[in-house]
């Protein structure tokens, strides 16, 4: 397995220098196009984007790609590695894009919004938007006392990730002292326009 991620890099539609970074991590079985066909409902024009793929394949299609193993006689395998190659990956960012984590939001679906909100607490980045997410068995257990903005969004309707891990992942944030925005939206599992357009002001008041 490789130790870093492939990614799709958009950058901003002006000539100017991007006003921030959104990187924004797929759920399982799902890829990097998957989540980079949504760039134009995000309507962020002036900052730059970045879709990884996730490490591992995923086990029921050839094209998805998985963070960790969620089968039952498997559950989160490659959790530990997934972290580690994510958290670099994000580290090495600012020598490819030019923008410091500082003004840097990461964000995700489902799988996705699990290891952002894992991996995002520990790092100095502008902010983290878990859509459609949960957090992984260990979370809210970091050693620090400042932590970046999160918003968090959720179908009431979702049948594939319970609106209770969404409320339960508000309140375990809380608890250690995380500013957290929190959302409900009637749909399903999925990335609905109203999340973007909330994801969109969050970003720019958290970029600003």
């Amino acid at each position: 397995m490789t130790q870093t991620l492939e990614f799709i890099s958009v950058p901003p539609e002006t000539e100017q220098a991007p006003l921030g970074l959104i990187v924004t991590l797929h759920g399982w079985g799902a890829n990097a196009d998957d989540v980079a066909s949504l760039l134009p409902f995000f309507d962020l024009p002036e900052y730059h984007f970045v879709f990884p793929n996730a490490p591992y394949p995923y086990p029921y299609a050839p094209i998805g790609r998985a963070w960790y193993d969620l089968r039952s006689e498997n559950m989160y395998e490659g959790l530990p590695e997934s972290r580690q190659i994510l958290t670099d990956w994000l580290l090495s960012l600012e020598g490819v894009t030019g923008v410091p984590l500082s003004r840097t939001v990461l964000s995700g679906f489902s799988q996705g919004a699990a290891m952002t909100l894992d991996v995002g607490l520990n790092l100095p980045l502008a902010g983290l938007v878990a859509m459609s997410g949960y957090l992984h068995p260990d979370a809210g257990k970091v050693a620090k006392n400042s932590f970046p903005p999160t918003l968090i969004t959720h179908g009431t309707q979702d049948q594939v990730v319970p609106l209770l891990a969404a409320v339960k992942a508000r309140e375990t944030l809380e608890s250690i002292g995380v500013e957290v925005q929190y959302q409900e939206f009637n749909m399903g599992h999925e990335i609905g326009q109203q999340m973007l357009d909330l994801l969109r002001n969050f970003v720019v008041n958290a970029i600003a």
